[in-house]
């Protein structure tokens, strides 16, 4: 992987933002660490403990939902499918999971490291296998299916 722009001329990576439709407070990629159009991504996603959800879940045991795992999943794999030139214009939509698995829990002042590796990629539809971990200890890890969407 590189550590540069999706183009090769050592830019630094894009921000997240200037790449997903998503904005705070849904917004779950905070960096992009790595970068192969189409192919693989990695990135993280940065728990502050101010986020809306931690109040709620649960009052005095802070926990990051799994189904937010699942989701800052989708979007930094996202970030793989539109640095693909052939998906420029298009948007990557959550079609669903597979083989979903939470194996330890994510607090407040954690850093989620989020990785996916896209398998099939056709023109309008694709899998990628995702991995999220805290201190290289797994999280979270799934298949991610999407569909791919005129913007």
């Amino acid at each position: 992987m590189t550590d540069t722009d999706p183009g090769g001329e050592g830019r630094p990576l894009p921000e997240p933002a200037a790449m997903l439709p998503h904005r705070p407070p849904f917004l779950f990629v905070t960096e992009l660490v790595s970068l192969i159009p189409g192919q693989e991504v990695r990135g993280y996603w940065r728990l502050t403990g101010d986020e809306w959800f931690f109040s709620g879940h649960f009052p005095g045991r802070p926990t990051l939902p799994g189904v937010l795992m699942i989701e800052a999943l989708a979007q930094v794999g996202a970030c793989a499918v539109l640095a693909d030139p052939r998906f420029r214009g298009k948007i990557p939509l959550l079609a669903g999971t597979d083989k979903a698995r939470f194996r330890r829990q994510v607090v407040p002042g954690d850093r989620l490291d989020l990785e996916v590796t896209m398998g099939r990629l056709g023109s309008r539809a694709g899998r990628g296998i995702g991995r999220a971990s805290v201190g290289g200890e797994t999280a979270a890890e799934a298949e991610i299916l999407f569909v791919v969407a005129d913007a």
